[in-house]
């Protein structure tokens, strides 16, 4: 099964990107020799019109080849013959897709999990709720006066002291206003004896998961200047090997932290993808703006030998981090 869950990661990390490529590059009148899903030897191929579509054996994501993408080309129709903000275009959408991805999974997520809400959905026996005359399905607008837009707003506003509160709540179309004195829970924070009623509500999913996409680029750019300087260690970095190792673990979890776990790849591959370094998208559309600026002074020629050594020296980090992956396996 963790081999299944892996393929299924990988697919959705990658062909999403290509496929971004795909869609713009058509858009915008690149011509595309070959569209694939998965690598290795070609199981099925069609040609249609100008480009081959292709099903291939190993299914781990795909590509899309671009005529005149690391090669000069004389066609008008070529990547390289197409203007900046076309080149530019093209090599966004991948990560875009992967951007995309996230936010799909997250608010799936958060529809499945659902969010709390102001709505009250049990009321402990002989609590301070249940004494005030609170009931279920009783919507809590305001405390002290102060209007309540959250559950989380709600539990920080109560769960701080023993003060009485006055809470405003809406019940039957009608608001009413009792008196409520926290109590000390098990934790130490204050409590009233009241839970949430729970939203799966689809437009607040995507607003939630549209927030904890946010967040999670926030954070792995911190995580990311962490590297760059110093505070952090390359051994903490993961490759393929390490990726299925993550799957094994969250997958016995269950498939809500696999879930996570692809949205958090996919948003990782987005960012990562846009670095400003040769062979990937973000030094692609650096080089598109530089050639730009320059003119002619950096030919065709020249930038793919300059992306392919890039590929190098990825396929190099590549290897370390594996190999840092399997020694963590053994240890």
């Amino acid at each position: 099964m963790t081999v299944i869950y892996a393929i299924i990661l990988f697919v959705l990390l990658i062909f999403p990107h290509e496929l971004g490529h795909f869609i713009v590059a058509k858009a915008v009148g690149v011509k595309v020799n070959e569209f694939a899903f998965g690598m290795g030897p070609a199981l099925f191929k069609r040609q249609k019109g100008e480009t081959l579509y292709a099903v291939r054996l190993i299914p781990i994501g795909g590509y899309c080849a671009m005529e005149g993408e690391n090669e000069e080309s004389d066609d008008s129709r070529s990547f390289n013959n197409k203007p900046g903000w076309a080149k530019i275009s093209v090599l966004l959408a991948g990560s875009a897709m992967n951007v995309l991805i996230a936010v799909l999974t997250l608010s799936i997520l958060m529809g499945v999990i659902g969010s709390a809400t102001t709505a009250v959905d049990q009321v402990q026996a002989d609590s301070p709720a249940y004494r005030a005359g609170l009931e279920k399905g009783d919507k809590i607008i305001a405390v002290d006066g102060e209007e309540i837009d959250s559950w989380q707003e709600l539990t920080e506003v109560i769960g701080g002291s023993s003060q009485t509160r006055s809470v405003t709540f809406e019940r039957d179309g009608q608001e009413q206003t009792v008196d409520i004195t926290p109590v000390e829970g098990e934790d130490g924070r204050y409590i009233v004896g009241i839970t949430s009623q729970v939203s799966h509500n689809a437009f607040t999913a995507v607003k939630n998961g549209s927030k904890a996409t946010w967040n999670m680029t926030v954070l792995m750019f911190d995580a990311l200047k962490q590297l760059v300087t110093g505070d952090s260690s390359t051994e903490d970095i993961a490759g393929p090997v390490g990726i299925v190792s993550m799957v094994s673990e969250t997958t016995t979890y269950g498939m809500l932290y696999f879930g996570y776990l692809l949205a958090l790849m996919s948003l990782n591959l987005a960012i990562i993808n846009m670095l400003p370094f040769p062979a990937l998208d973000g030094g692609r559309i650096l080089f598109v703006i530089i050639r730009k600026i320059t003119g002619k002074m950096i030919s065709d020629q020249m930038e793919g030998r300059i992306h392919a050594a890039g590929m190098v020296l990825l396929f190099g980090f590549m290897i370390f981090v594996t190999w840092n992956d399997i020694t963590r396996l053994f240890s």
